[in-house]
């Protein structure tokens, strides 16, 4: 039901940002949750950030908490990863990923992804 893309992606070197965003299908956006995961070739896939549905509430992985910020703009159906401080580790395909409520963001279980972009961090 709901169709996901991520844009944003591409080369960028150690301590640069970079700006992720997911556009979603549909007239009920703010009553899904939305997350990113990520994964590397040869590596399972990890869970990023999670935002809810209004936005009141976010859940990040340890090792981008400081470093990585969720969002969402309701009224564009878009959800967006704001990347600082990027690391030759952060390197991997970014996944956008939606769930109707917000449980996905503790469950960390989605119904819906996107086909990815391509981070990579150069040293």
């Amino acid at each position: 039901q709901v169709q996901l893309v991520e844009s944003g992606g591409g080369l960028v070197q150690a301590g640069g940002s970079l700006r992720l965003s997911c556009a979603a299908s549909g007239r009920t956006f703010s009553s899904y949750a939305m997350g990113w995961f990520r994964q590397a070739p040869g590596k399972e896939r990890e869970f990023v950030a999670a935002i809810s549905g209004n936005g009141g509430h976010t859940n990040y992985a340890d090792f981008v908490k400081a470093r990585f910020t969720i969002s969402r703009d309701n009224a564009k159906n878009t959800v967006y990863l704001q990347m600082n401080s990027l690391k030759p580790e952060d390197t991997a395909v970014y996944y956008c990923a939606s769930a109707y409520g917000n449980s996905a963001l503790w469950s960390r279980n989605y119904d819906y992804w996107g086909q990815g972009t391509q981070v990579t961090v150069s040293s």
